[in-house]
């Protein structure tokens, strides 16, 4: 008889800050390591993870050796295509340490607005999600799509993926513990993601897309989805075990 799934279906997005060091152009071998433990042991722990990366530009740019990230689209994206071949080999090295395997998804905003194609990103995460020996790693496609390069965003990104697979949880993140009030002291929960949008703080790296507005945006989606959603410090992945089970130094936001 098939085991029943008694965990949750999580997905997590991890921002460029988190993922890279110094002013950015440098990727964070440690942290990524400790993030893939970490993930590993939530899906040893009998959850579904499925993980949105940022940081293929900033993985990208020391192959042409670049300390800024450049401006011009088709350099962006030619940064976007070597630095996604080197996290996933990171990802696959970190994870297998763990006895885990890696599948990419590189989709765009047109696949996910599209609703014949959206249905094949389902069918496809829906595919693997069952091999809990295989954790789905999804990105946007940066080196063939300019959208996320000049005004999107994996937060989005992420907020929508968790709508398309129902997820129970989704965890952002970021360079920050979570969202803060006017003196600058965290917010624990939130039950009403507009009573907020005034707190949004600029957070952006110098290599990030997404600020603390583009996070509210993605919750508002979220938890109008009936997704309960966390902002917490990347920093920090050793709470990720925490967060699920509704502990942890973070933002909660309520499902509506």
């Amino acid at each position: 008889m098939e085991e029943q799934f008694t965990g949750k279906r999580v997905v997590i997005k991890i921002g460029t800050g988190v993922l890279t060091r110094g002013d950015g152009a440098e990727i964070h071998h440690a942290m990524i390591a400790r993030l893939s433990q970490a993930m590993a042991d939530l899906n040893h722990a009998g959850h579904e993870v499925v993980m949105v990366t940022s940081g293929a530009v900033g993985a990208g740019m020391s192959t042409f050796g670049l300390a800024a990230r450049p401006e011009a689209t088709d350099m962006l994206q030619a940064c976007a295509a070597a630095g996604q071949a080197r996290l996933m080999h990171l990802y696959e090295g970190h994870f297998g340490n763990h006895g885990l395997k890696i599948a990419q998804l590189l989709v765009t905003h047109e696949d996910l607005n599209d609703e014949t194609r959206s249905a094949n990103v389902l069918a496809t995460l829906n595919a693997i999600i069952p091999h809990r020996q295989v954790i789905p790693i999804v990105n946007e496609n940066d080196s063939v799509s300019v959208f996320e390069l000049k005004v999107g965003d994996n937060d989005t990104l992420s907020s929508i993926v968790a709508r398309l697979i129902k997820a129970d949880l989704l965890v952002l993140l970021t360079s920050v513990d979570g969202l803060l009030d006017a003196d600058n002291q965290l917010i624990p929960e939130v039950s009403d993601v507009e009573s907020v949008l005034d707190l949004a703080r600029d957070e952006k790296g110098a290599l990030s897309v997404g600020g603390m507005g583009s996070k509210l945006r993605a919750v508002q989606q979220a938890v109008e989805s009936g997704i309960e959603t966390v902002i917490a410090s990347g920093i920090r992945p050793e709470q990720l075990t925490e967060l699920v089970n509704g502990e942890g130094l973070c933002t909660r936001f309520a499902p509506q």
